[in-house]
């Protein structure tokens, strides 16, 4: 963005935003903001994912963000409600490339948090154990079931090859995958792509497995969005969202269902859910 005026306002903060407020399609999110001068960063937090990084300017009581994820491109206007230099109320509207606009308010409240990512999707029945069989990218049916996974730590993690916060937990998995694979973690993508030719997915798929370095099995599910994916996973409420991760333990247990990802824009919050994933997966490694 080009600037031509000085910013009067510093958005620097954390934000309790609500996308729609006043709507039945209402939605909370996080709002991250850091501002030098003109220059601004940051990005929202829902309880899907994040928007990753984006980039502006300040000019005025008005910000302007920005990005491109390879998939879809958004843009957010800002206006500071108040004439202080620090901004404690904001209202905004959001362009999205494939969809629309959405206005959306916020709120300066450091302590804001969303609702618990654990919570969003659970087993219909505590202890029911999971089960799926997919074909491989060669077509070969694979199951949980197979000795391949016995008595192994097991994560699973529902996603798209079209999905930017899936590529962002993609590329952490992968690296997760090296680290704990020889200590007994199997993981097991369920790619549901958005076409129902095996072809075309198993194309998809290739592309992202080589890109980030993928050496866990990733499976055709042959199936396309949210509805589809609960039909085919019928032992949880639903999945509303991709990602979704499900981590296993030897016994294949479920022993945390994680709805949504927040990626390397989020920073602490990124850092948070590593630290606490990679804890989770080593206790359970140290069970045998």
């Amino acid at each position: 963005f080009l600037t031509s005026a000085k910013a009067k306002v510093d958005f620097s903060g954390r934000y309790e935003v609500t996308f729609n407020a006043g709507t039945g399609d209402a939605y909370k999110a996080v709002g991250i903001f850091k501002q030098s001068g003109n220059k601004v960063t940051g990005t929202f937090l829902t309880e899907t994912g994040d928007y990753r990084y984006l980039e502006g300017s300040v000019q005025n009581s008005n910000m302007s963000l920005s990005c491109f994820d390879g998939s879809h491109a958004f843009l957010f206007f800002m206006t500071a409600n108040n004439k202080t230099g620090k901004v404690n109320d904001l209202e905004g509207k959001v362009f999205y490339s494939n969809s629309g606009t959405e206005n959306f308010v916020a709120t300066r409240n450091e302590q804001f948090k969303l609702k618990d990512p654990e919570s969003i999707t659970v087993l219909k029945s505590p202890g029911e154990k999971i089960y799926f069989t997919f074909p491989d990218t060669e077509g070969k049916k694979v199951s949980l079931s197979d000795e391949k996974y016995k008595n192994k730590v097991v994560l699973i993690q529902l996603m798209g090859s079209w999905c930017p916060n899936c590529m962002d937990e993609t590329a952490y998995l992968s690296k997760v995958y090296q680290k704990y694979q020889s200590s007994g973690l199997e993981i097991i993508a369920l790619a549901y792509e958005r076409t129902e030719d095996f072809e075309k997915a198993k194309n998809n798929v290739l592309r992202l497995k080589k890109r980030f370095m993928v050496d866990y099995d990733v499976l055709i599910t042959g199936l396309n969005g949210k509805a589809k994916a609960s039909e085919s996973l019928p032992f949880f409420n639903n999945i509303s969202a991709f990602p979704t991760t499900i981590i296993l333990d030897r016994n294949h247990d479920v022993k945390s269902i994680y709805t949504g990802f927040s990626g390397p824009a989020t920073g602490k919050a990124y850092v948070q859910y590593t630290e606490k994933t990679e804890h989770l997966i080593e206790q359970l490694l140290l069970k045998k």
